[in-house]
């Protein structure tokens, strides 16, 4: 089964642009590897940490958690989380493949002017804005490792969500038809 991981940072349209490809895609499912995050935060109230991904556990079961539901569901997933630390990247794709899954790193990219204003115009998360915005700048700093981790790098400063999403299928089309 194939897992197609949308990495970028807040503004860059991952989640609707996902929600547009589950859509495009027979037998795909959204899979939130934040939820995992929320199990361990309920669980690990006793331990410093400031972000899920510092923890080794969520970047150990996150794979374990998606290998269960694709083999639960016989579907394909589409993951939407922001991963800026090379590293932990490195962890959560090793644990993937490692599974046997075919791992597809779409990394959606935009400037930062557009970034920040698609934060500022977002009507959710009005209260965390100032920590989206602080992602953006790690976001660039993290950019040349993220574009040459990635499978497929869309622009997506002026291409809408649909457009963004069909790329993506697109992509998924010719690559299966290579391997096939």
């Amino acid at each position: 089964m194939t897992v197609i991981w949308i990495n970028g940072t807040f503004g860059a349209g991952k989640t609707t642009t996902a929600g547009n490809l589950v859509n495009l895609l027979e037998g795909a499912r959204l899979f939130d590897p934040e939820h995992v995050g929320y199990l361990l935060r309920a669980n690990l109230q006793d331990q410093q940490f400031t972000d899920f991904q510092q923890l080794l556990p969520w970047r150990t079961l996150v794979p374990i958690v998606m290998d269960e539901i694709i083999r639960f569901t016989g579907h394909d997933v589409i993951a939407v989380q922001t991963v800026l630390v090379e590293s932990y990247w490195q962890e959560l794709e090793s644990g993937l493949r490692s599974r046997g899954h075919d791992l597809i790193h779409v990394v959606l990219d935009a400037d930062a002017d557009s970034l920040h204003t698609r934060i500022d115009g977002d009507p959710d998360g009005v209260d965390i804005r100032p920590w989206r915005h602080e992602h953006v700048d790690r976001y660039l700093t993290a950019r040349p490792w993220l574009t040459a981790a990635a499978n497929l790098v869309v622009n997506t400063t002026t291409n809408p969500a649909d457009a963004v999403a069909a790329q993506i299928r697109d992509y998924l089309a010719n690559s299966i038809s290579k391997v096939g």
